[in-house]
């Protein structure tokens, strides 16, 4: 049986900054607006966080059930080191999105009731990441899953709960942290190489080989910063989001430095944390401003 330890560890804590930082940019980018609803943020906050623990533990009970993670040189996975069984696992992930989906349909109803229809949209992601007959994920199209539904979703959606509109500003926003966390993602794969592409687990970062992909980690990096300047065009008060730099230039060293296996795991952790540190000076920028 799985410790407590392991099942906090088997959630991959290192990624709950992609559910954070959308959260607070879009809150920013509502602030700018005049619209900031500070309620409805802890609400967003709960479907994100919830969302992104069931799209780990799902993943980890797919993966585990094909025997993609029987040999790796990443984190625990809860099912391929047999530490718990796929039913716990992926009772957990059924419990997570759950709550996610209980969240969501609050905000929504209190904010636009079609988005019950983009929250649908947002847990049948979460599920064929990696289940069912074709997951994407196997398929080179989870990092555009990312960007997608933790970046131009996650931060817009979170401005228009609140403002009940977007704009250019929260568009910027929302690409920025939609390269950030699919950064995150690379550098997993891009770790996962070996194993992946023994299992046939198929990623982006296996179709574009390893140099490759590395340059790929470092454009999505950069994006961010090329947006803070022109985020800087609503008010020059978003150049506190440089700040994040020195954090950025530490996650891709050892990427751009060749290193693979274990070595790449403060990656994950430095780029959420570039991420995290990006989204709260930029976001504090927008509602002072």
């Amino acid at each position: 049986m799985a410790t407590v330890g392991q099942w906090i560890e088997g959630a991959r804590p290192r990624t709950l900054p992609n559910a954070v930082a959308p959260v607070i940019a879009g809150t920013g980018a509502a602030a700018w607006l005049g619209e900031a609803v500070w309620w409805k943020a802890p609400l967003a906050l709960v479907v994100s966080l919830a969302l992104i623990v069931g799209v780990n533990y799902a993943n980890d009970y797919s993966d585990g059930i094909r025997g993609t993670d029987d040999v790796r040189s990443g984190p625990l996975r809860l099912v391929g080191s047999k530490v718990a069984s796929p039913r716990a696992v992926l009772t957990a992930a059924l419990v997570s999105l759950g709550l996610g989906a209980a969240a969501g349909l609050a905000l929504a109803i209190v904010s636009a009731p079609w988005l019950i229809a983009v929250g649908a949209a947002c847990i049948a992601g979460a599920w064929l990441y990696t289940g069912g007959a074709k997951p994407y994920g196997y398929s080179g199209l989870g990092e555009v899953a990312v960007f997608v539904f933790f970046g131009l979703v996650a931060v817009l959606g979170t401005q228009f709960t609140q403002a009940l509109r977007v704009d250019w500003v929260g568009a910027a926003a929302a690409v920025a942290v939609g390269a950030l966390s699919s950064a995150v993602l690379v550098a997993n794969n891009l770790r996962d190489i070996p194993t992946d592409r023994e299992t046939g687990k198929i990623t982006l970062a296996v179709r574009l080989g390893d140099a490759r992909t590395r340059v790929l980690y470092q454009v999505l990096v950069a994006a961010a910063f090329v947006l803070t300047l022109v985020l800087m065009l609503a008010t020059p008060w978003c150049a506190v989001g440089l700040l994040a730099l020195p954090l950025a230039v530490r996650a891709a060293t050892p990427v751009r430095r060749g290193l693979g296996g274990r070595e790449l795991i403060p990656v994950l952790r430095d780029t959420g944390l570039t991420m995290l540190m990006w989204s709260v000076t930029v976001a504090l920028a927008l509602a002072l401003a």
